[in-house]
């Protein structure tokens, strides 16, 4: 069967992503065929190395699945992404994966949606996709969003700025490993987490309001991003998270925090009692938001 398809990176599906996804679906609908999305793993950046060193992503890879699926993405299709892949021109990848591939009778494109090493405008790319036979969708502009734009919110702290343009919560997502158990002694016990996409973007420095899913249940949580200034040489930086009203052994377990705001910066105290006061004033913030 035919398809209507779509293609880029989509890190973050935020919501400019999201307008080009919204018409994909609905033109596959109105088509009576199905919508795929084409993306790529890993990110042009590591491969090509372009600054790949400072790249930190908004999306694992089965998180932008999970997030085009829950848009009504009838096919997520992963091309890998290598030096040989990124040779491809415009036409060459049109008419070679698009339409040979993958059989796209309609292709929707959003209003900068460069594809090939020539990185062609978007006009240009129409009358190409038009030559081999395909329906082409325009998505005009309507949002000033980019991820860039939201990784730099997050590594400002400005969680509500980045939450607005992502359409969602953003969220780390890692499994719980055993820290110094310092928390625990002045009635702070931590989670500490390990991410599991080592490439995703952590939040700047500070404490944050947040909110935890493990063990199947959702909590309130004071969450710590730093190197602990008042316990440690501030030499290994960390995600733990205080979870509100629970205390039970979760080492080796699954966790999800998703940002809800940032309540101050991290700083160092004198002792630990003037953390812990401290502390004490962080889960009133947290637990009023």
């Amino acid at each position: 069967m035919a398809v209507v398809l779509a293609t880029g990176f989509f890190d973050g599906v935020h919501t400019g992503h999201r307008l080009v996804i919204r018409e994909l679906v609905r033109s596959a609908n109105e088509r009576g065929t199905e919508s795929m999305v084409v993306t790529f793993w890993p990110h042009p950046r590591n491969v090509l190395q372009d600054d790949a060193r400072n790249l930190r992503l908004l999306t694992s890879l089965d998180e932008k699945k999970l997030h085009l699926s829950a848009l009504g993405v009838d096919w997520v299709e992963v091309l890998t992404f290598s030096r040989d892949f990124s040779r491809h021109t415009t036409a060459e990848y049109l008419r070679d994966i698009v339409r040979g591939r993958f059989g796209a009778s309609a292709i929707v494109l959003g209003y900068d949606n460069r594809i090939g090493s020539d990185m062609l405008p978007t006009i240009e790319t129409a009358e190409i996709a038009r030559h081999l036979g395909m329906e082409v969708i325009h998505v005009p502009q309507g949002l000033d969003v980019s991820s860039t734009r939201i990784r730099a919110a997050l590594t400002e702290g400005r969680i509500e700025d980045a939450n607005a343009m992502l359409g969602y919560g953003y969220s780390l997502h890692g499994v719980v490993v055993a820290g110094n158990r310092l928390g625990r002694t002045i009635g702070f016990p931590t989670a500490n987490m390990q991410l599991y996409e080592p490439l995703k973007l952590i939040p700047c420095d500070g404490v944050y309001a947040v909110d935890v899913e493990t063990v199947g249940r959702r909590f309130r949580g004071m969450c710590n991003i730093g190197v602990r200034p008042t316990v440690s040489s501030g030499e290994h930086r960390t995600v733990e998270t205080h979870i509100l009203g629970f205390n039970e052994d979760i080492y080796g377990l699954d966790i999800r925090i998703t940002f809800l705001r940032k309540i101050r910066d991290e700083r160092p105290f004198p002792s630990l009692e003037a953390l812990r006061e401290q502390l004490i004033l962080d889960r009133e913030s947290v637990a009023a938001v």
